[in-house]
């Protein structure tokens, strides 16, 4: 009873405020004011406040019986809910100070979610006046948001420098307005910049970072640099050579940065590197002659050559795109599995260009055993499945969020989704064609004349359209994926020519210029954003020519840099200053350990979920891990070295973080250790012709390393082989085993 008079006494008092105190005259002061409008002001504060998040009444079921759409995405429903719903009790247009939607989070009456909102605030007075003004609903000619600019949008600044970022809000009409106070800020790297919530930026360290702005499901970004503390002369970036476009950027960025590029690679460290990111093996002693039988000026360009021309490219690369694509026996039969890949391997060995690729699969039609591409579709048998996977896979855009709502990070808003998802809404198959344990695996795709897609949110069909791009015509019967098709491969589109020039970028540098490498959103800027619009630019001049890319970047001297760093850019991971080393991803590391030791691993069986097991014969001896076509072959040192198991379009489901367990199968398991003792080894073979030990561990470190040993090297190793007496074997077995587990070895560098 106590608790109850004080809320009752609290009530009133908030009430009494209003009509007899400041916000009374703020509705009395501002009389000639534009009106309040539900959409463009009183979301905006509750934005702003966290009244519309997932936490709170913007979580799908809402909280207290009170829903609200997220971050406001749904001002039609927002209104609905606070002015009509339990018989419009949440507003009092005759005294809104005793409304709750001002006397809940002002705390006056008992809110779970606390004080929200200060009493006589202007945000407060600003919902006050919309109700006292008679609560009037979003019209169809409000003003909409159409973009936010920010300022300043690139700052250069120093250690213990702050920024003040204003937002600016552009709407349909030509009208703009300062929205700072509504904005939200994130900052993008923190190791650089931290942000609060009014939008002011601390300088934290070096290095470039971002605040990311969200305002209205619009965003925008902040950039900040700060230079690295080195003293770097001037001269050092202009003395410093350049093959190519790459260079010229990435000079730029470190001169800004202060960092100093490292020397050169030798070519020794260079052989070994550009073979193994580019056809996925180390090169072979005839490939090492060859290349240092090359005039020292042009060995390297004329191995790149022989490098792209080569089957093994093949091979590699049409591994790398069946993880794009996941290519995956779980999901389907291996007949459809099959096909899939054989279109796939013909495609990279006729050197398709990539936009003709992705053209074929997102108009494949006909029979999946015949056209292989038509297996994108086995795969993702839902329109919004289509439209998720193609928005991943092929322009690096995660839109799933905006299936129930606008993105709550991105512009993409849930009507977008479905007139997307709506291009597809026509695409039938005849024929289950299975899963990975059932069926025959044959699925004919076909496209019908009518059919559409219903947006949930109004119960009709969305007019189906490609994002931010013109709507067709809904009832036009010819293939929308024609148009759709058209769109995504058009040079100009600003998202997959810079997707698929990121996922190569990842391939030859092990990070992406933006990373994670498929996660090409407006908030996850790039490292080096000029280098990107360069590069992403070229491959689409070069007619989407992917050798054209990889021969760019292999010739760059930003490539060829050392992995050593200098004094002045160790401290730095991302804006390549030299080469990072990397461990070989799984499926190259395997198959490494099999080239230098001349043996090779059988896979004959497939693991399916559940933990059974189903033999095989289609991989026969000798069949590298680089060509299994099929995730679902069982390793145990290819799944503990982080393959992509692809369950999803997804480059975060391969792992390349170092584990206890793979130190542990590396020292002690028997991938290696049956391998050394083989008496088909490369050791057992040479010792059987004769060799001498000295012969034996040169080859080993030439094959592995692609180098001699140092005099240190080679002496300290002869004499461990002769503490092992006439047991030359396990000797030179102990010396293959030192050289494999070694991370120069493991890692590409």
């Amino acid at each position: 009873m106590f608790m109850h008079r004080i809320t009752t006494i609290l009530f009133v008092a908030v009430s009494y405020v209003f009509v007899n105190g400041t916000a009374c005259c703020g509705i009395a002061n501002a009389e000639d004011a534009k009106p309040i409008s539900f959409r463009n002001d009183v979301q905006n504060i509750l934005t702003k406040n966290g009244c519309n998040m997932g936490a709170c009444h913007g979580a799908l079921a809402g909280k207290g019986g009170f829903r609200l759409s997220l971050k406001g995405y749904d001002s039609e429903a927002d209104f609905a809910a606070i002015a009509r719903q339990s018989r419009g009790r949440r507003i009092e247009i005759s005294d809104p100070g005793r409304s709750l939607v001002l006397a809940k989070p002002t705390g006056a009456l008992p809110h779970k979610g606390g004080i929200r909102l200060e009493a006589g605030s202007q945000d407060y007075e600003t919902i006050a006046r919309w109700i006292a003004d008679g609560a009037d609903a979003p019209a169809d000619d409000d003003a909409r948001l159409t973009r936010i600019t920010v300022s300043p949008e690139n700052a250069l600044l120093s250690p213990g420098d702050t920024s003040t970022i204003t937002v600016m809000g552009h709407y349909n009409d030509g009208s703009q307005r300062d929205v700072t106070r509504w904005a939200q800020f994130t900052a993008t790297d923190e190791a650089v910049a931290s942000v609060d919530s009014g939008g002011t930026a601390s300088v934290r360290g070096s290095g470039e970072g971002a605040v990311l702005v969200w305002f209205g499901s619009k965003v925008a970004l902040a950039r900040m640099t700060v230079p690295y503390p080195y003293d770097v002369p001037a001269d050092v970036y202009d003395d410093a050579p350049r093959s190519n476009f790459i260079d010229e950027l990435n000079l730029t960025q470190l001169k800004t940065l202060h960092l100093r590029p490292s020397p050169r690679c030798d070519d020794s460290t260079y052989l070994r590197r550009a073979t193994v990111d580019t056809i996925g093996r180390l090169p072979t002693d005839a490939e090492r002659e060859a290349f240092f039988a090359d005039d020292v000026r042009n060995r390297r360009s004329r191995l790149v050559d022989r490098l792209l021309a080569g089957e093994d490219y093949v091979d590699y690369w049409a591994y790398k795109w069946s993880d794009v694509l996941v290519i995956n026996g779980t999901r389907l039969r291996p007949i459809a599995v099959k096909s899939y890949y054989q279109w796939l391997h013909e495609a990279v060995r006729k050197n398709q260009p990539w936009d003709e690729t992705v053209r074929e699969i997102l108009t494949a039609k006909g029979k999946s055993d015949q056209n292989g591409a038509t297996n994108f579709y086995a795969l993702n048998q839902s329109p919004e499945e289509m439209t998720e996977s193609a928005c991943q896979a092929f322009m690096g855009l995660s839109i799933g969020c905006a299936k129930c709502h606008n993105h709550p990070l991105e512009k993409w808003t849930n009507d977008q989704y479905y007139a997307m998802a709506n291009l597809f809404a026509r695409v039938h198959a005849k024929g289950w064609g299975g899963d990975g344990r059932n069926g025959d695996g044959v699925r004919t795709l076909y496209v019908s004349t009518v059919g559409d897609l219903i947006q949930p949110k109004t119960g009709k069909p969305q007019p189906p359209a490609p994002l931010d791009a013109d709507v067709l015509a809904i009832d036009d019967p010819s293939d929308r994926r024609e148009a759709l098709a058209a769109w995504m491969t058009d040079p100009d589109n600003p998202y997959f020519a810079r997707s698929i020039t990121n996922r190569i970028w990842a391939n030859f540098f092990g990070r992406g210029l933006v990373e994670q490498v498929d996660d090409l959103r407006a908030s996850n800027p790039a490292s080096n954003e000029s280098l990107l619009a360069a590069a992403a630019k070229h491959l689409a001049e070069a007619d989407f020519d992917l050798k054209e890319l990889m021969r760019s970047i292999l010739a760059s001297e930003t490539y060829q840099r050392s992995s050593l760093p200098t004094d002045e850019n160790r401290d730095e991971q991302k804006y390549l200053s030299r080469y990072y080393p990397r461990r070989m991803i799984a499926e190259v590391l395997l198959d490494s350990i099999d080239q230098t030791l001349g043996t090779v691993t059988s896979f004959t069986r497939l693991a399916f979920p559940g933990g059974d097991f189903q033999d095989t014969d289609f991989y026969p001896k000798g069949t590298r891990a680089i060509e299994l076509y099929d995730s679902s072959v069982d390793s145990y040192f290819l799944q503990t070295f982080g393959r992509n198991p692809r369950e999803i379009t997804c480059e975060c489901e391969r792992s390349s973080e170092p584990s206890m367990v793979q130190v542990l199968h590396l020292s002690n398991g028997n991938t290696i250790n049956e391998k050394l003792s083989s008496d088909d080894s490369f050791i057992a073979k040479q010792i059987k012709d004769g060799a001498d030990d000295a012969a034996i561990i040169n080859a080993l470190f030439t094959r592995a390393l692609v180098r001699q040993p140092t005099d240190d090297e080679r002496v300290t190793l002869l004499e461990v082989t002769r503490e092992y007496g006439d047991d030359r074997a396990t000797a030179l077995q102990d010396v293959a085993w030192s050289i494999l587990t070694s991370t120069e070895f493991t890692f590409n560098h």
